[in-house]
């Protein structure tokens, strides 16, 4: 029986989503993700004031995640500092510092590397602005390598929340391999991996540069 084009279509359509579904894709965007700071909502009122709210001056590649015009200062326990610290919204349940191994050097100040939300028992650090300070006992860290991705992102790869992928990194000028990188699968996340700037230094990789998830046999 000869099929018609409809029917061959219909199938090559077919054949494709049986693929995509076996996590035949491997190819995720980089985003460069630089020190900053997510606040509660009492902290932004400490450091900007009563009712204040932030200003988005510009859209994240995570949905409904932006940067805000508020910036505040760093300050470790030598009383080394970081200036003009940008601030992330929306607001947070809790307050959280993110920072590079480079600029823990800087602040003399040892947070782990943690998932983002895992703060409990992470380093202390001061955050200073405009109208007041925040003295947190714990809440610095330095941020996990890690994929985000949408339910659909994650049935087209064969991963699932919480699973841990092998990254190759062939688009910078040093190549190289990231293991141990975590997958976070949620509704209201949009395909991409974050790394911080030391990572992307390292191997010479900018926003928009691509890395590819090992398949293990």
């Amino acid at each position: 029986m000869e099929l018609c084009e409809k029917q061959i279509a219909a199938l090559v359509a077919e054949v494709l989503a049986e693929m995509k579904g076996k996590g035949n894709a491997t190819t995720v965007p980089v985003g460069i993700s630089n020190r900053h700071v997510h606040l509660s909502t009492a902290d932004l009122e400490t450091l900007f004031g009563k009712g204040y709210a932030l200003t988005p001056i510009k859209d994240l590649s995570q949905p409904g995640q932006y940067a805000a015009k508020e910036t505040v200062t760093l300050i470790g326990p030598s009383m080394r500092c970081i200036e003009n610290v940008r601030v992330l919204g929306p607001v947070r349940r809790a307050t959280q510092v993110e920072i590079s191994k480079t600029d823990s050097y800087t602040l003399k100040v040892k947070p782990p590397v943690r998932e983002s939300g895992k703060t409990e028992g992470s380093a202390p650090i001061t955050v200073v602005g405009p109208c007041g300070v925040v003295t947190l006992k714990e809440g610095c860290i330095i941020a996990n390598r890690h994929i985000h991705m949408s339910p659909e992102d994650g049935a087209a790869f064969g991963l699932s929340d919480g699973a841990y992928v092998t990254v190759d990194v062939n688009s910078g000028t040093r190549r190289t391999r990231w293991y141990d990188v975590q997958v976070r699968v949620n509704k209201d996340f949009r395909l991409e991996m974050h790394v911080d700037t030391d990572d992307a230094n390292a191997v010479g990789i900018g926003n928009g540069s691509t890395v590819e998830i090992v398949k293990e046999n």
